[in-house]
């Protein structure tokens, strides 16, 4: 057999065996993917939720509304509940050891679409990208199989058809960037299914980088200063309550100099819910100290 018989046969045999185990969701362009891994639990992408009820198309054609049972907006997964109907779960694959020229197969149901089945290799492992909201997200999966849109949530699998990680982002040049579904992830898949969505402390305010926080300072005439600068600030959430601004450049917190979004994230990762937090603030000219309560407040942004 030639060469591409047999990778004929491979992506045939990739759609064969874990196609029916991949969903839709929404309807038209809509939404995105998500596949089943096990009774009445189905993995998709955080980012492609749009509420608690959510619109499910099968392999054969079946609509469902699922529920979602658990989810992690900064580690883009999420686990929703809906009648599977006997549907196969895919297995879970070895991500530790996949390497550089792997063969893959991505799979996707892009809003109920019809299946999409396409073989790639990979390109790189262990990257990292930012979540929906901005938290850096490790263990990613660059490969060339392409994907259209609404593919996100879709699984990438090995060929034996175990499930490698979910595709999450189209890069520059035409490669795909999957959440590797290793050890940690697998973990988190598990508690979001008992319902258990991480809960972190939540500042409720939208911020720019620290490039970007310099760039407008030094344009209103102000000194460059290292910090993240905020863009908005949630009414009467913990920020606006502590007196935090529009404008205001973040510089510290808990004590911890704050040079990057991650810096700001790693102290609120160590903040307990229900705890307070301190942040050190330049506005303008003037610097100053707020304290930040959350009140059980969680999810950061």
């Amino acid at each position: 057999m030639t060469v591409l018989g047999e990778l004929q046969d491979a992506v045939a045999g990739a759609a064969e065996q874990v196609g029916p185990s991949v969903v839709g969701l929404g309807h038209g362009w809509g939404f995105g993917s998500g596949v089943v891994i096990g009774d009445r639990r189905i993995l998709t992408s955080a980012h492609n939720l749009r509420g608690d009820d959510v619109p499910l198309t099968f392999a054969d054609e079946r609509r469902a509304t699922g529920r979602v049972l658990g989810v992690d907006l900064d580690g883009d997964l999420a686990v929703v509940e809906a009648d599977t109907d006997g549907v196969a779960a895919v297995e879970w694959g070895d991500v530790e050891s996949l390497g550089v020229g792997a063969p893959v197969f991505a799979l996707a149901r892009p809003g109920g679409r019809g299946l999409r089945v396409t073989f790639g290799l990979v390109s790189a492992t262990g990257r990292t990208f930012r979540g929906p909201r901005g938290r850096r997200v490790t263990g990613g999966i660059e490969h060339t199989a392409p994907l259209p849109r609404g593919s996100s949530g879709g699984p990438l699998v090995d060929r034996d058809g175990r499930l490698l990680g979910l595709n999450t982002i189209r890069l520059d040049g035409g490669l795909i960037l999957a959440l590797g579904a290793d050890s940690a992830v697998r973990e988190r898949v598990e508690a979001l299914g008992r319902g258990e969505s991480p809960a972190r402390p939540a500042l409720g305010l939208a911020i720019a980088p620290s490039r970007a926080a310099r760039r407008m300072r030094v344009a209103v005439g102000l000194p460059e200063r290292d910090g993240i600068l905020v863009r908005a600030v949630e009414e009467s959430g913990p920020a606006a309550k502590a007196g935090i601004e529009r404008g205001d450049l973040i510089v510290a917190a808990g004590g911890a100099p704050v040079a990057s979004v991650d810096d700001l994230y790693e102290t609120l990762d160590r903040t307990e819910p229900g705890a307070t937090l301190e942040l050190a603030l330049v506005r303008g000219t003037d610097e100053r100290s707020v304290v930040v309560a959350f009140d059980g407040a969680t999810e950061a942004d």
